[in-house]
C-alpha cells in the first residue's frame, strides 16, 4: 500500500520562473541596457543579496512601509539580523563605503532581484528585478541631467515610446522639515477625507500621503501645501538649472509637485518614468538625488544620484515590440556510426571557425526520418547532414529548412565561412 501523492511543489507566490520563451525578451532589455550604460562610462558592481537588516532600518528608514511589513528578514545560526535586499542603492552605497569608492566622483550600476514581501498584482512581485545606477561625488544639477539623458536614449535604444517624465525637488532637510509641519497641519484638518492607510502616515511618513492612489484622499491633496514653495535659494536655483539643462536637450517633462520617493534618503531632485498603458504599477522608471546617504552610513559627506530601472514592467512593454531573431542557425543531423561519433567534434571545429554560430548537435541516435523531424522542430535556419558518404568525402550536406531552396554540399574547412555571414547578431 502506498503513502499519500507527494504534494507537487510549486514557485513561492509572487517569485516567478522565467521560461525560455521570455528570456530573449528580458537578455534583449539587458543586453541593450549594458550597452547604453558602458557607453556613459558606468561600471557595473555585483552585490549579494543578503545584508545585514540595519543597513535598511538606518538607510530606507525604519518607519517606511518597506521596512515595517515588506522586508524578508530572518535571524542566522550567528544570532545576526539579515535580509534580502528590498533595494539596490543601500548595497551599493554600503560597497562603496567598504571598499573606497566614494573618494572620487564614481559611476556604477547594478543588476539583479529584490525582494519585497507585498500583495503580488501585475507590474508588482515579491521578487521583481532592477537595473539601477548610482553615482557619487559629484553635486551639481549636470549629472542629475546626465542620469535623465541616460534613460531617455535607453527607451529610445529600446523603441519605447509611451513614456513620460514627471520631476520634482524635495529640497534640503530643513526645507522638508518645514514643509512637513504645514502638510501635517493641514492634513490634520482634513482626517475624516483621508483613507486609513494615509491617515497612518500622517503619523510616521507624512509626505508619503502625496503619493496617495485614494481618491477620496487625492482630492484633499490637490489643495495641500506644495513642497516647491518651501525651497530654498540654493534648492530653486539647483532645479532651475536642472530643468533648463532638459528644456536644452529637448527632453520634455511635467513637473509634479506631489512626486515623493518612498524612501526617506532622498533630497532635491527626483524624477519619475510613467508608461500610462501599464494602469496602476505604470512607473517603470524612478530616481533622485541622495546628498546624505554616504555619510548616514558611515561615509564621509558625499553628493549622490542614482535611478532604477524595473525589469518586468520594461518586458512587458517589449512584448509588443518586434525583436531581434536570435533563433538557432543550424541543426546538425549524423547517420551512421563513423559521422555520429564525429559529430561533436566536427560542431567544436564550427563554433571555433564561426564564434556566433548557434548550432544543436544531435544527441542520441536515431534514423534520419526522425532526427530531420526534431532539426525542423528546433526552428533552425539550416539542417546539416553528415552521413557516411559525407565523411568520407570531408564535406557536409547544408539544407535550408525556412525557405525555399535544394539541399548543398559544403567543405567541412569552408563551413566557417559559410555561416560566418549567415549567423544571427
Amino acid at each position: 500500500m502506498h503513502g499519500p501523492a507527494a504534494q507537487t511543489l510549486q514557485a513561492i507566490r509572487g517569485m516567478h520562473d522565467i521560461l525560455p520563451e521570455r528570456t530573449g525578451l528580458w537578455q534583449t532589455l539587458e543586453d541593450r541596457a549594458r550597452a547604453v550604460l558602458e557607453g556613459y562610462g558606468y561600471q557595473e558592481i555585483r552585490t549579494p543579496l543578503v545584508e545585514v537588516t540595519d543597513l535598511f532600518k538606518r538607510s530606507i528608514g525604519e518607519v517606511t512601509d518597506i521596512v515595517e511589513k515588506e522586508m524578508y528578514s530572518f535571524e542566522d545560526r550567528n544570532g545576526d539580523s539579515l535580509s534580502l535586499r528590498p533595494e539596490g542603492t543601500a548595497s551599493c552605497v554600503r560597497a562603496a563605503i567598504e571598499h573606497g569608492l566614494v573618494s572620487a566622483p564614481r559611476r556604477l550600476w547594478y543588476r539583479g532581484p529584490m525582494f519585497r514581501h507585498e500583495r503580488p498584482q501585475k507590474g508588482r512581485y515579491r521578487q521583481f528585478h532592477q537595473i539601477g545606477v548610482e553615482v557619487f561625488g559629484l553635486a551639481g544639477p549636470d549629472i542629475d541631467q546626465e542620469v535623465v539623458l541616460l534613460t531617455q536614449r535607453l527607451w529610445d535604444t529600446l523603441g519605447l515610446r509611451d513614456l513620460r517624465l514627471e520631476i520634482n525637488s524635495l529640497g534640503e532637510g530643513d526645507e522638508r522639515a518645514a514643509y512637513r509641519r504645514e502638510l501635517v497641519s493641514y492634513l490634520e484638518g482634513k482626517l475624516e477625507y483621508l483613507d486609513a492607510d494615509s491617515r497612518r502616515r500622517l503619523r510616521t511618513n507624512p509626505l508619503r500621503v502625496l503619493d496617495t492612489k485614494h481618491p477620496d484622499t487625492q482630492a484633499v491633496i490637490a489643495g495641500a501645501p506644495r513642497l516647491l514653495d518651501y525651497l530654498g535659494e540654493e534648492s530653486q536655483a539647483h532645479f532651475d538649472r536642472f530643468c533648463a539643462g532638459l528644456d536644452a536637450a529637448g527632453v520634455g517633462y511635467e513637473v509634479n509637485p506631489r512626486l515623493v520617493r518612498g524612501l526617506d534618503y532622498y533630497n532635491r531632485t527626483v524624477f519619475e518614468w510613467i508608461a500610462d498603458g501599464l494602469g496602476a504599477q505604470g512607473t517603470v522608471c524612478a530616481g533622485g538625488r541622495y546628498d546624505t546617504l554616504v555619510a548616514r552610513l558611515g561615509g564621509r559627506p558625499t553628493p549622490a544620484v542614482g535611478f532604477a530601472l524595473g525589469l518586468e514592467r520594461l518586458v512587458a512593454m517589449l512584448e509588443t515590440e518586434p525583436l531581434p531573431d536570435k533563433g538557432l542557425d543550424a541543426y546538425l543531423i549524423a547517420v551512421g556510426d563513423g559521422p555520429q561519433a564525429k559529430a561533436l567534434l566536427v560542431s567544436e571545429t564550427l563554433r571555433d571557425a564561426s564564434p556566433k554560430l548557434r548550432l544543436i548537435c544531435h544527441c542520441g541516435g536515431g534514423s534520419f526520418k526522425s532526427q530531420f523531424k526534431k532539426a525542423d522542430r528546433s526552428g533552425a535556419r539550416y539542417a546539416l547532414v553528415l552521413g557516411e558518404d559525407e565523411l568520407a568525402r570531408g564535406v557536409i550536406g547544408v539544407k535550408p529548412l525556412r525557405e525555399e531552396g535544394e539541399q548543398s554540399e559544403v567543405a567541412l574547412d569552408q563551413l566557417g565561412a559559410f555561416f560566418a555571414t549567415r549567423t544571427s547578431n
